[in-house]
């Protein structure tokens, strides 16, 4: 079995069985009712991306392009504006969020990313000293929830560092996830950073080389157990799936776009499940 299907049973099976209730809940579903959940907490996991170890599971269709979209709507229009997202992408899933009729999500994500700009302070220490220690992207900055109301980040910081290894470098990536609904968003966040850590390592002209995820609250909401146990009987698909990214080295990382991205022998199991989100 692959390593991303095992860690996605073991990880529903350890919240079912070891997890333990969330207390004082923020999150609502859409008619108003606390959505509770059960919760781990510390939960890691490697993947060696050079060697085809991909985190995503075959379980349940993923839907990876609208993932990508939302990705480079953070990290290319650095934005939180909803309208860029919608008539840009076609991805409206966001407009749950959106801020007091602002349009947007608040100083948030996107516009988190402008405000520090952290992409370009990203590429340029990387430019400059590739072996230094301080590539981070760090979205929990006080002073932007201060200046407006909206969902503080989830998957806040992501550390980059890369390792020579037989003439050749490798660009490693490190994410960090506050909270993560294990059913819905667990392998699509994953997904998004590894995208990331390929379109770095493209502009650069590197390998991608290991992925890191730790979660700090791991969870599954009280209306997704019947779903939970369904993923549970459900027989893995033998592919291996493989997410690459089709431009030359040295292409610009903000002239990549969602379809140079591709998901080769990617066969999840069928049909699609519902979920009702957690606002």
């Amino acid at each position: 079995m692959r390593k991303a299907d095992k860690l996605f049973i073991d990880n529903i099976n350890d919240i079912l069985t070891n997890g333990v209730w969330s207390e004082q809940a923020r999150p609502k579903y859409k008619d108003g009712v606390t959505a509770n959940s059960k919760y781990i907490t510390g939960s890691f996991a490697e993947y060696d991306l050079s060697k085809g170890e991909f985190p995503i599971t075959t379980l349940r269709p993923i839907a990876i392009k609208s993932a990508i979209k939302e990705l480079l709507w953070i990290y290319q229009d650095q934005t939180s504006d909803l309208a860029v997202l919608v008539d840009k992408y076609g991805v409206n899933y966001w407009n749950e969020w959106e801020v007091a009729d602002t349009g947007t999500i608040g100083v948030r994500y996107g516009a988190t990313v402008k405000k520090h700009d952290i992409i370009g302070k990203l590429l340029s220490g990387l430019e400059k000293n590739p072996w230094n220690r301080r590539n981070i992207i760090n979205l929990w900055q006080y002073d932007d929830f201060d200046a407006s109301e909206g969902l503080l980040p989830c998957a806040f910081q992501t550390m980059f560092d890369v390792r020579r290894v037989d003439g050749m470098i490798y660009l490693d990536a490190t994410l960090t996830q506050r909270s993560n609904d294990m059913l819905v968003a667990h392998h699509i966040n994953a997904m998004q950073y590894v995208a990331l850590q390929l379109m770095i390592a493209k502009h650069f002209g590197w390998q991608v080389g290991k992925f890191f995820y730790f979660v700090n609250n791991l969870h599954i909401y009280d209306n997704q157990f019947d779903n939970a146990n369904i993923l549970l009987s459900r027989t893995p698909s033998d592919k291996n799936p493989v997410l690459k990214l089709n431009v030359a080295d040295g292409t610009n990382f903000f002239d990549i776009k969602d379809t140079d991205f591709e998901l080769v022998d990617y066969e999840p199991v069928k049909p699609q499940l519902r979920f009702d989100l957690a606002i």
